[in-house]
């Protein structure tokens, strides 16, 4: 039988879904939900494409067009995640995908396809190892995953413990939204708007959480997570200005959700992905965590070369600086028309 590639609509998302959960290669965010969160949040058009076989989906590639006249246009799959890329059950269900994807992005007219995996294809497309994951099992038992944290970092986990940081769990986006908002402004980033927040929590629900830390009964640190199959993976998330004063906030947030998640039947933390050379990658392997490649590739269409849209950039580094100076409420006003681009 021939393998058929067809667009995802409404009618077939449960099916798409179902395969979703079972196929081991997918990610969070290969979830179709991703597809209405892509559209209301930013207006992008999404072309989520899957194969079928005599009947039944064999394979899925989600896909979203950004376009922008300051970051270029893009077909990724998939924007605002960490991994994407073809999910198939044989390689001739994932060959029809990819000439599916080639032959829309040349339709399209974008600069380049990027699909970003989580292993080598072996397609020979021209490949950035900017970004790395770190994944870890979580033990049953907290003391063996206290313990896993090198002496350093464990030692201000029990720091932010005395210091009498406490957790907990919010069912909203707004307190999140604060501290997020000026963790990110801090770092020269444009942040999104706030209903990205609410969307995703309305489209993903129980699998979506908001953790946030206190102190003397104050914000200062918060972190929005997605759960997918036993794993947790801290999305969004930051800390106030105020967190600098007062030792291991960041050491126990993290702790908190290993632990909290730990609780709720998860086996698996995924710290995410940071860029080598950062300070966020350096938190993460410190934290215990071994550094995984992420072999990110492209179709270049009418780019010359593989996009280099990241803040590591030469030619960001000015606006970066002015964002860093930004005055708070100008920089959330002004945040989520850059922060839609960005993909």
């Amino acid at each position: 039988m021939s393998i058929a590639v067809r667009l995802l609509d409404d009618a077939a998302a449960r099916d798409w879904d179902r395969y979703v959960e079972s196929a081991p290669t997918a990610t969070f965010f290969h979830r179709a939900g991703w597809r209405p969160v892509l559209r209301r949040a930013f207006g992008h058009r999404c072309h989520f494409l899957y194969a079928v076989e005599e009947g039944r989906i064999v394979g899925v590639l989600p896909l979203a067009q950004v376009k922008s006249l300051l970051f270029g246009h893009s077909l990724s799959s998939t924007p605002f995640c960490v991994y994407g890329g073809i999910v198939a059950d044989s390689p001739a269900a994932e060959e029809a995908l990819r000439e599916a994807a080639c032959e829309l992005a040349e339709e399209l007219g974008v600069g380049a396809l990027e699909l970003r995996n989580r292993s080598a294809s072996g397609a020979g497309w021209p490949v950035k190892e900017l970004y790395y994951t770190f994944r870890k099992e979580i033990d049953p038992d907290d003391e063996v995953n206290l313990k896993a944290i090198p002496n350093r970092q464990r030692a201000m986990v029990r720091k932010g413990i005395k210091e009498g940081l406490l957790s907990e769990w919010d069912d909203g986006t707004e307190r999140l939204y604060r501290v997020y908002a000026e963790s990110v402004r801090n770092l020269g980033t444009p942040v999104f708007s706030r209903g990205y927040l609410d969307i995703l929590r309305e489209e993903f629900g129980d699998d979506c959480s908001v953790l946030l830390i206190t102190h003397n009964g104050e914000d200062i640190a918060a972190v929005m997570n997605f759960y997918f199959r036993g794993e947790v993976i801290p999305y969004y998330g930051g800390s106030t200005a105020l967190a600098r004063t007062v030792k291991g906030v960041n050491h126990f947030m993290y702790w908190e959700l290993m632990r909290r998640s730990r609780e709720r039947g998860c086996t698996l933390f995924d710290f995410g992905r940071s860029k080598a050379g950062t300070g966020p990658y350096s938190f993460k392997k410190n934290f215990g965590f071994t550094p995984e490649p992420l072999p990110y590739e492209y179709y270049l269409v009418n780019a010359d070369a593989v996009p280099d849209v990241n803040p590591l950039n030469p030619k960001y580094r000015l606006m970066i600086a002015t964002w860093t100076r930004l005055p708070l409420p100008l920089a959330n006003f002004l945040g989520p028309f850059l922060a839609r681009s960005l993909g």
